[in-house]
């Protein structure tokens, strides 16, 4: 492992940006659930483990989703006890109420529901269409409520949709405000294929701002088909905007858009904030290694140009 010459990345900030950012560390579910290789429980443990090392505050541990449609997340309940100990905050994926059951029998205390911004994906994700789905997820949300539990909303092609193209900014909102509506915490907004944009981005969030859904209540998850997830997130961090997913290593995409081709690595977007001056809490060193470590576990080198550049690994 290497690292950059002292001073590097050199800290210039720019205005009217967040002081800290809250990065959603997502690569243990939803990076490791578009693995081919089943990786062993107690990897991911540790891979959870080496994260908190690390100086990530929020990483999305697992999915209580049926072992059908998730194989490589089929041991939730053995991984959870694993690393509930932790002082961190440890949200997981439920799609009904059989898995927020689940996750509360484990003493889950951050869920979140995955929707679509567009009826194509609802129907290939979930085999429902929007609303249905909304309607399977009101008691779920309700029920977690009760429960002083912390819900997050993810929503997927809010940008664009292998079948259905352009998403106008009107849908997007009107689920964000179903999702606000029904008590979600916080939405995540999903460019699932990776074609947004900067200015669609910007368009979003002020389309969002005017429907009084509040910006402190939205996080963002850009994947980087086409190069442009650094780009998007440094317009919404100028929206207003304080967390961001990102996977380790760059780990992940989606089983359900084959066009999604990878989440934002997270060393590279700590490379870009505290370049920027941005506090993270991360320690970039110890997430490299911990990226490296697990591209070892799968075979195969980590996409993120940040952990090929800091541990030379073959471009």
């Amino acid at each position: 492992m290497s690292t950059p010459a002292p001073g590097l990345p050199m800290v210039v900030p720019a205005p009217d940006l967040p002081a800290r950012i809250r990065i959603h560390e997502v690569g243990p579910r939803d990076g490791l659930q578009n693995e081919k290789a089943q990786v062993a429980t107690e990897v991911k443990a540790e891979f959870v483990h080496r994260l908190a090392d690390a100086g990530l505050t929020t990483i999305e541990a697992t999915s209580f989703v049926h072992p059908k449609w998730v194989p490589q997340l089929a041991d939730a309940e053995q991984l959870f006890p694993l690393v509930s100990h932790l002082p961190v905050a440890l949200p997981v994926l439920v799609p009904n109420t059989r898995g927020l059951d689940r996750a509360l029998a484990l003493g889950a205390t951050r869920v979140a529901v995955f929707a679509s911004a567009t009826e194509s994906f609802a129907k290939a994700n979930l085999n429902r269409t929007v609303d249905e789905a909304l309607a399977m997820f009101d008691p779920v949300v309700a029920r977690a409520k009760a429960e002083q539990v912390h819900v997050r909303g993810y929503l997927s092609m809010c940008f664009g949709d292998p079948w259905e193209g352009p998403v106008p900014v009107h849908q997007v909102v009107r689920v964000c405000k179903a999702l606000m509506d029904m008590g979600c915490d916080e939405l995540s907004l999903g460019d699932t294929i990776g074609v947004a944009t900067p200015g669609h981005v910007a368009e979003l969030l002020t389309a969002l701002s005017a429907g009084h859904i509040p910006t402190t209540a939205l996080g963002v998850h850009f994947h980087d088909t086409y190069g442009q997830a650094l780009a998007n997130t440094l317009a919404a961090l100028q929206h207003g905007v304080t967390t961001v997913d990102a996977s380790a290593g760059g780990l992940g995409g989606c089983p359900y858009a084959k066009s999604a081709t990878g989440n934002l690595a997270t060393e590279d977007l700590v490379w870009m904030l505290h370049g920027l001056g941005i506090d993270t809490g991360v320690d970039l060193g110890l997430l490299t290694a911990t990226s490296v470590w697990m591209a070892g576990h799968l075979g195969r080198p980590s996409p993120s140009r940040t952990v090929r550049a800091l541990s030379h690994q073959e471009q």
